[in-house]
C-alpha cells in the first residue's frame, strides 16, 4: 500500500442549467449572469481523491482549474468537501482556450506544482457538462508523457510506484496497472460523492487561492487562449425548439388512456 501520495484533482466551473442564451448578433453564448458551479462529473473525481487520502496516511489533496476569476467557486466547492488547497490558473490570456490549450496550461501547472513536491496521481471527471469532449485528462497526460486511463470505474489498489484501475469499455471492462505519476479520468460508477459540511464551507470560504498566469507557468502568449488553440468556434446556437406534443381527446381519463394505447399500438411503439 502506498504511503503519502500527493493527489491533484483538475476541475472545471460549468453552467448549472440548460438556460444558456446565445447572442443573436455575435452567435456566441452570453456569459453575463450565467450561473456556474463545479462540473457535476468532477464531483466523482473529488470524492475519489478524498477516499484515497483517507486510505493512505500522509497523503495530500489539491484542486486546480483553468478559467476566469469566477472559477474560484468550483475550487471552493471542492475544498468544502475536503480538498485541502487549490490553485486557479487565470488571466485574460487564457480566454478562448480549447482542450488543447487548456490541457497545456494544466500540464504546466502540474509541472510547477511538482517542482515544489512530487505529484503522484492526477484525477479528472469523465468530461464536462458543457464541452463534453472527455479528452482533457488524456491530453494532459500526453503533455507530461505520463500513462493515463479513461472511464475508470474503480481504483483497485495503489502502491508507491503504481496504480491499478478497472475501466469500462463498450464490450466489457479491463484492468490496467499504471506506473506513477499517472492521470486517471473517472466515471460516475466509481463512488457516491459526499455533500459539503458546514465546517468545510466556512473553511473554504476563508481559504486563500493563489492565481497563476501564463507567465507564472512559463507559457508564452501564443501557447494559451485562442492563440494556442487548434479549434475555432465559428458559431454557437441553442437547440431548436421542440414541437408541441400530441393531444389525445376523450371525455374521461380512461377514454384518453385507451385512445393513447391504440395510437401507440398503431405506431408500433408497443
Amino acid at each position: 500500500m502506498a504511503m503519502g501520495l500527493n493527489i491533484v484533482v483538475c476541475v472545471k466551473d460549468t453552467p448549472t442549467s440548460l438556460g444558456v442564451h446565445v447572442d443573436s448578433a455575435t452567435k456566441r453564448v452570453k456569459h453575463d449572469g450565467l450561473q456556474t458551479a463545479l462540473n457535476p462529473f468532477d464531483e466523482y473525481a473529488v470524492e475519489e481523491a478524498l477516499r484515497l487520502k483517507e486510505k493512505l496516511p500522509g497523503s495530500t489533496t489539491l484542486a486546480v482549474s483553468v478559467g476566469p476569476p469566477s472559477a474560484e467557486g468550483a475550487l471552493r466547492e471542492a475544498m468544502s468537501r475536503g480538498i485541502e488547497s487549490a490553485v486557479l490558473v487565470s488571466g485574460p490570456e487564457f480566454a478562448g482556450s480549447d482542450t488543447y490549450a487548456t490541457s497545456r496550461a494544466l500540464a504546466a501547472a502540474l509541472r510547477k506544482l511538482a517542482a515544489d513536491k512530487p505529484v503522484h496521481l492526477v484525477l479528472f471527471g469523465k468530461s464536462s457538462n458543457d464541452g463534453n469532449s472527455g479528452i482533457v485528462g488524456p491530453q494532459v497526460a500526453a503533455w507530461l508523457d505520463w500513462p493515463s486511463a479513461s472511464s475508470v470505474k474503480k481504483i483497485e489498489s495503489v502502491t508507491d510506484s503504481a496504480v491499478t484501475v478497472t475501466r469500462m469499455l463498450e464490450d466489457g471492462i479491463d484492468t490496467l496497472k499504471l506506473g506513477l505519476p499517472a492521470a486517471v479520468s473517472t466515471v460516475k460508477e466509481i463512488n457516491e460523492p459526499r455533500l459539503p459540511s458546514l465546517k468545510g464551507k466556512l473553511s473554504a470560504k476563508k481559504a486563500v487561492i493563489p492565481r497563476w498566469t501564463a507567465a507564472d507557468l512559463g507559457l508564452g502568449a501564443s501557447e494559451v487562449g485562442s492563440a494556442g488553440s487548434l479549434a475555432r468556434i465559428a458559431a454557437e446556437s441553442a437547440p431548436p425548439s421542440r414541437p408541441a406534443g400530441m393531444t389525445v381527446e376523450g371525455a374521461t381519463s380512461a377514454e384518453k388512456a385507451a385512445k393513447l394505447v391504440d395510437i401507440l399500438i398503431e405506431r408500433k411503439v408497443i
